[in-house]
């Protein structure tokens, strides 16, 4: 009974995670897991197979800087909060914007970077000049993101996807009428991929993005909190936004 109630305790203490000794659990000894949807280039992305994009360069930055391997996943992510309190990954570092409602959830560290909500419509759309003339029009967003509470502020016509990137293409085809996302998904989508569509005003609201960890785990928030630090005063932050924005999405305004 004694061996019973040790292997209990024992398990009840790991919980299928690994103590690495700061006082941090991780889901596996030597690696951080983190997740993102894959889904929001040019943030994270998959190509040729493999996941790409800001975030996961940051994430590996960051493991990197903690001793540990980088292992990147991707979940839908209308699920990955609950992915996270599952404990199938230690963080998301998948562009989650830091909010209230969010924050009864889960952990948030410092801003990783900061991004608008902009409005994007197709190219020869003139009867959208101001976020206004959105007005019972149909709007795509993402599944579960801070963008569709946005766009019902302006109408009821809402239509959910799960990518940024798909929805600015339904935008030619006269599917929607507007889209709203993050500015660098838009502006990405112009310049990289040749999408024929436009900007609408300035953006709707500036956003602070954050890495989420689970609740019970403030060892790890510290620790990577301590690292996204590191990497900002030596160079590898700066390094890493110039190659894929032109400029620091922390520090710098558009």
């Amino acid at each position: 009974m004694v061996v019973m109630l040790t292997l209990t305790g024992l398990l009840a203490a790991c919980g299928g995670e690994a103590d690495s000794g700061k006082g941090m659990k991780l889901k596996e000894e030597g690696k951080l897991t983190f997740a993102m949807s894959g889904l929001y280039k040019p943030y994270n992305f998959k190509q040729s197979g493999q996941l790409t994009g800001f975030d996961v360069e940051i994430g590996k930055a960051i493991a990197k800087e903690m001793g540990l391997k980088p292992n990147p996943v991707t979940t839908p992510w209308e699920t990955i909060v609950a992915g996270l309190q599952a404990g199938k990954y230690d963080a998301v570092i998948g562009s989650m914007g830091i909010t209230e409602k969010r924050k009864k959830a889960v952990l948030f560290t410092d801003p990783y970077y900061r991004s608008g909500a902009q409005v994007f419509i197709r190219e020869g759309n003139d009867e959208i000049g101001t976020p206004e003339d959105m007005k019972g029009k149909k709007i795509g967003v993402v599944k579960a993101s801070t963008y569709k509470d946005e766009a019902l502020k302006y109408s009821k016509e809402i239509k959910e996807y799960t990518s940024d990137v798909v929805a600015l293409q339904d935008l030619p085809t006269g599917r929607i009428d507007a889209v709203i996302t993050d500015e660098g998904v838009g502006d990405h989508a112009i310049k990289h991929d040749g999408l024929k569509i436009r900007k609408v005003g300035k953006p709707l609201t500036m956003d602070e993005m954050g890495i989420a960890i689970h609740k019970n785990n403030p060892g790890l928030e510290k620790e990577i909190n301590q690292a996204l630090k590191n990497i900002i005063e030596n160079g590898t932050y700066e390094k890493i936004s110039q190659e894929w924005f032109n400029r620091n999405i922390l520090s710098d305004q558009p």
